[in-house]
């Protein structure tokens, strides 16, 4: 496995199918041989989406993510960022994004390599955002796609937004998370206003028929947790 430089701390190595890999708490995934950064469900947007039929939540939600992306960036200085799709919470998320924002992201993609992973939810990307587009890509024999293939697979994706509960001395902790059992991993959402599916609902745990590890996002630290140990909702 490939060495991280030691002043990335706040993270956890793994490998996927051999492919060296580094979880981030930001929830970002690290591919340090082909100097990566991996994020997946951003969901740009999705705050004007729910205020178009009335919702008030509040309109923020792409300016925080982006700001957690740019951060995640900035420790990592990647040379190819790959977003794995439902980046906009809609087709037309890119068409509402605020002037400062569209410009936040122009310089997060500037002097590298962007890919847009086409998502269930954004499957028609316009050219303005900037970067590729692709359905999926393959590193060696790894697939990165948004929604995890039906069949055991070697393949990085999103889609599921895992997030992993436990029980300890009368309280519960519910957490975004990794999952994975060495031959493929799930990444959790990355957007500030997204939420989260038990790593125990058969749509996850039916694709880990081995088991898996949840690597859940603390405040300073990740917590590598067995399946068996989680709890569901």
């Amino acid at each position: 496995m490939t060495a991280l430089p030691k002043l990335r701390t706040a993270l956890a190595e793994i490998e996927i199918a051999g492919l060296a890999a580094a979880l981030d708490l930001s929830g970002a995934l690290y591919l340090p041989d082909e100097d990566a950064l991996v994020v997946a469900d951003l969901h740009f947007e999705k705050g004007s989406a729910y205020a178009r039929r009335g919702s008030l939540l509040p309109p923020y939600d792409t300016r925080e993510t982006i700001g957690t992306l740019a951060s995640a960036i900035e420790r990592f200085r990647p040379g190819l960022v790959i977003a794995l799709g439902d980046s906009f919470h809609d087709i037309g998320g890119p068409e509402r994004l605020g002037e400062g924002e569209r410009e936040a992201i122009a310089i997060l993609q500037a002097g590298r390599d962007w890919i847009w992973v086409r998502g269930n939810h954004d499957h028609a990307l316009p050219p303005a955002i900037g970067g590729e587009v692709a359905r999926e890509l393959a590193i060696g024999d790894v697939v990165l796609r948004h929604e995890p293939a039906a069949a055991p697979a070697r393949d990085i994706a999103g889609h599921l937004h895992p997030v992993g509960k436990v029980a300890m001395r009368g309280r519960s902790v519910r957490r975004r998370c990794f999952v994975t059992d060495g031959e493929r991993c799930l990444l959790p959402a990355f957007g500030a206003y997204a939420g989260g599916l038990n790593a125990c609902d058969p749509a996850i745990r039916g694709l880990f028929p081995r088991g898996f590890i949840a690597h859940l996002i603390g405040d300073h630290r990740l917590f590598a947790i067995g399946h068996a140990m989680l709890r569901g909702d």
